[in-house]
C-alpha cells in the first residue's frame, strides 16, 4: 500500500473512532430500520477493558515518576490519546454489529468493515466454530480451489455463510478476487443462523410468488 493509501486509511480510522464514540454515548447503534442486530464483541470486550484500566493507572503513575515537565506533558498526551483510542475501538465494535434485514446480511467489524450480502447470494448458513491463524481481522484461505474469507474476533469465527456463486466482496485482503464462503464471528451464532435461515426461507417464498405471478400474467 502506498503512503497516500496508508494516510487515507489512518484518517478514515480516526474519523470512524470519533463517530463510534459519539454513537456509543448517544446509544445509537448503526442498525438499519427493521433489521435485527447481532453483536460479536463479547469475547474481546474484557481484553479491551483490561487495557483501558491499565492505561488509566499508568498515566498518573508515569506523570508522578518522571522529573521532566516536557516529558510528562508529552507522555500525558500520548497516554490519554491511547486511552481514548482503545475506548473508541471498543465503541466501534459495539455500535456496528452485524445485522439481518429485508436486503440480507450485513457483516461488520468496527467502523472499518461493512460487507452487504444480499439474500440472493446466500446458499446456506451453519454454525461452525473455527480457529484462524494469525492476528489479522480479515483472513483469506484457499481450500481445494475454493476461497474463504474470515472476519475474525480474537482469531476465531463461529458462523459459515456459503455463497451461491463466487462473489467479490469489498474487503482489501481479497484483492478483488471472488470468494465462495464468508466466515464471521458472533456472540450468539445459533441465533444468527436461525435468523438467516428464516430470512432465506422468506426470500425463497417471495421469489417463487413473484415467478408464479409473472407466469400467470403471461
Amino acid at each position: 500500500m502506498t503512503v497516500a493509501g496508508l494516510l487515507r486509511k489512518a484518517v478514515a480510522f480516526e474519523v470512524g473512532m470519533w463517530r463510534s464514540l459519539w454513537r456509543w454515548v448517544r446509544r445509537r447503534p448503526d442498525v438499519p430500520a427493521g433489521a435485527d442486530a447481532f453483536p460479536y464483541a463479547s469475547a474481546v470486550t474484557p481484553v479491551l477493558w483490561t487495557f483501558v484500566v491499565l492505561s488509566a493507572i499508568e498515566i498518573p503513575l508515569v506523570d508522578w515518576l518522571l522529573p521532566w515537565q516536557s516529558a510528562r506533558v508529552a507522555l500525558l498526551v500520548v497516554g490519554v490519546y491511547g486511552l481514548v483510542w482503545m475506548i473508541g475501538l471498543l465503541a466501534s465494535m459495539r455500535v456496528y454489529p452485524h445485522s439481518v434485514g429485508d436486503d440480507g446480511l450485513r457483516v461488520r467489524s468496527g467502523s472499518s468493515i461493512d460487507v452487504p450480502v444480499p439474500w440472493a447470494e446466500i446458499a446456506a448458513v451453519r454454525v461452525r466454530r473455527r480457529s484462524v491463524e494469525g492476528s489479522r481481522t480479515v483472513v483469506v484461505e484457499e481450500e481445494g480451489g475454493r476461497r474463504a474469507v474470515s472476519v475474525t474476533v480474537l482469531a476465531s469465527t463461529q458462523v459459515d455463510v456459503e455463497l451461491r456463486t463466487p462473489l467479490v466482496l469489498p474487503l482489501a485482503r481479497t484483492h478483488g478476487q471472488p470468494v465462495t464462503e464468508l466466515r464471521l464471528a458472533a456472540d450468539d451464532p445459533a441465533a444468527l443462523v436461525r435468523r438467516l435461515r428464516a430470512g432465506l426461507a422468506g426470500h425463497a417464498a417471495r421469489t417463487d410468488g413473484a415467478a408464479r405471478a409473472d407466469g400467470d400474467a403471461r
